[in-house]
């Protein structure tokens, strides 16, 4: 077997590194000669469903990958903190001054601004969570300060842990006893009302027949009357045409009666006019008959002179007034 050529074996030696080197530039997207900017964040809850490699994203828009989570317990009060290691891209984000949005001094002007990190759900089918950053400066959080070599992210509880709060807060066994009493007292009034209503019920359909009653004689009365009625009304048609029959068959004797009756008219007119000439001032008629007045007074004033004398002088009527 012939010896190997060191040349040709140094050569695929070089040609292997040099793939590999192209194959971390193109596949690992040049993360190897990246710098990263490092920051933890603080969760008190549950964080099932983060792992290691996990989005970070601001507004949705992926700006690094978490890098390490681990569990703290506090020996004081056995309270629980896992902190969450962020790696966070300088390139994913540009100020718009140009400079890089994770350098020490622009992350702290994002910590002023409102900086916050949440747990939020990336996929509800395979429940893995992804840590949301976002500027929230109506959300007070302090940082805990467990890492004082680490820069650090104030976190706020998770959307499912404010759900939780929320439906801890509505206390659901006090409402469901509240909603068996509610119940029980529906149900106990529901029994008084039935025990009540039964003979109330009963009076209703009492009455209701009766009205049913009242109802059936008022129509029949109202048919009785539309027949007199009818009836009525027929006896008027037919006196009309009677009436109309005697006008036509007594028009004539009417026109005779109207003629006698303009004529007796006419006379009494004449009469009036008579009468007012008798009347006046300046008639002779008026002026005879106020000369026989005239007389007819003297007449009985004589009369009653004579009356007298004979009433003392019984005895005139036979000497006569000169006599005496």
């Amino acid at each position: 077997m012939a010896a190997a050529k060191p040349a040709l074996v140094g050569g695929f030696v070089l040609s292997g590194l040099a793939l590999g080197v192209a194959a971390v530039v193109l596949f690992g997207s040049f993360h190897l000669f990246s710098h990263s900017f490092q920051a933890v964040v603080f969760f008190q809850g549950s964080v099932a469903g983060l792992a290691v490699g996990a989005p970070v994203t601001f507004r949705g828009v992926q700006v690094g990958t978490v890098r390490h989570i681990s569990l703290r317990l506090d020996v004081k009060d056995m309270k629980a903190r896992i902190p969450v290691y962020l790696d966070l891209q300088p390139g994913a984000v540009s100020m718009v001054n140009g400079s890089l949005p994770m350098a020490k001094a622009s992350f702290e002007r994002l910590l002023e601004a409102g900086l916050k990190a949440q747990l939020n759900t990336s996929s509800f089918v395979t429940g893995q969570l992804q840590v949301d950053l976002d500027l929230r400066p109506n959300i007070s959080a302090a940082p805990m300060g467990g890492d004082p070599d680490t820069p650090e992210i104030p976190s706020i509880p998770s959307q499912m842990e404010t759900l939780k709060d929320q439906v801890a807060a509505l206390q659901l066994h006090q409402l469901v006893d509240t909603s068996e009493q509610t119940l029980t007292s529906i149900r106990r009034v529901s029994d008084q009302l039935g025990d009540k209503l039964g003979p109330f019920i009963d009076d209703m359909q009492k009455t209701s027949e009766s009205a049913r009653e009242t109802l059936n004689i008022a129509n029949e009365t109202v048919r009785q009357l539309q027949t007199d009625v009818a009836r009525t009304l027929d006896g008027i048609d037919q006196l009309v045409i009677a009436g109309r029959q005697q006008l036509t068959a007594r028009g004539g004797e009417l026109s005779h009666v109207l003629v006698s009756a303009g004529r007796t008219a006419h006379n009494a007119e004449a009469l009036m006019a008579s009468v007012n000439d008798m009347t006046s001032a300046r008639s002779q008629t008026r002026a005879d008959l106020e000369a026989a007045l005239r007389d007819l007074a003297a007449t009985a004033s004589s009369l009653r002179n004579f009356s007298r004398e004979v009433e003392r002088n019984p005895t005139t009527i036979l000497t006569g007034k000169g006599k005496q």
